[in-house]
C-alpha cells in the first residue's frame, strides 16, 4: 500500500504519462515558476508592494528637477 490507496506502480505509471505530455523542459522549469507564483501570492496577502516601485514613487524630486527650463 502507498498513499491513500496508490501503489508506487500506480504513481510511476502517473509520472511517466505526465512527462510524457508535457515533456522534460516544461517539467524543468516548473518548480521556479511555481516558486516565483508563490512568493508573489505572498507579497500580495501581506500587502507589501514591489521594492522598487515603492523607491521609486518614495525618492523626492531634487531642485533642478523642479525648475522650469526654458
Amino acid at each position: 500500500m502507498g498513499i491513500g490507496g496508490i501503489s508506487v506502480w500506480q504513481l510511476l505509471i502517473i509520472l511517466a504519462i505526465v512527462i510524457m505530455l508535457f515533456g522534460t523542459k516544461r517539467l524543468r522549469n516548473l518548480g521556479p515558476d511555481l516558486g516565483a507564483a508563490l512568493r508573489g501570492f505572498k507579497k500580495g496577502m501581506n500587502g507589501e508592494e514591489d521594492s522598487t516601485q515603492t523607491k521609486e514613487q518614495a525618492e523626492p524630486l531634487n531642485e533642478a528637477d523642479k525648475t522650469d527650463t526654458k
